[in-house]
């Protein structure tokens, strides 16, 4: 009993290590369409999240306020310009709302970096306060 308890403590320590040592598989699309500023969807029919950012609302029922319309309007066609119809590569990281979140990747350089560097979206990691776009 001893033996079987110890191989199995083995099996899911070595489980583990190879999970965490393992690098995030890159797989590539093409964008279908943009939906808002952070979100968009592959030809395959996949809705992607992309990680780590926040764009403003585009909808009166998720925006708090009219100046957050606004900003996600603008936001939504400065992602636009930049992803239609063009091939992306991306990482998993997560599920949100039916959606792939995944970090995005095109022509090598990190989408939602760019997205912040173009006033676009804010940074917004995991479990922060989700960014003011009515201020």
């Amino acid at each position: 009993m001893t033996w079987l308890r110890v191989t199995a403590s083995i099996a899911v320590v070595l489980a583990a290590g190879a999970a965490a040592g393992t690098p995030a598989r890159s797989e590539r699309g093409t964008v279908r369409y943009v939906t808002d500023g952070d979100t968009f969807r592959l030809t395959s029919g996949e809705r992607i999240r992309i990680a780590n950012i926040d764009a403003p609302e585009t909808q009166p029922r998720q925006a708090k306020c009219r100046l957050e319309i606004e900003r996600g309007e603008a936001a939504s066609r400065r992602a636009r310009t930049l992803l239609d119809g063009r091939a992306v590569t991306f990482e998993r990281v997560g599920r949100s709302y039916n959606r792939t979140v995944a970090r995005v990747r095109l022509n090598g350089r990190d989408l939602g970096e760019t997205l912040v560097a173009m006033g676009a979206a804010r940074p917004w990691l995991r479990h922060q306060p989700k960014p003011d776009w009515c201020s």
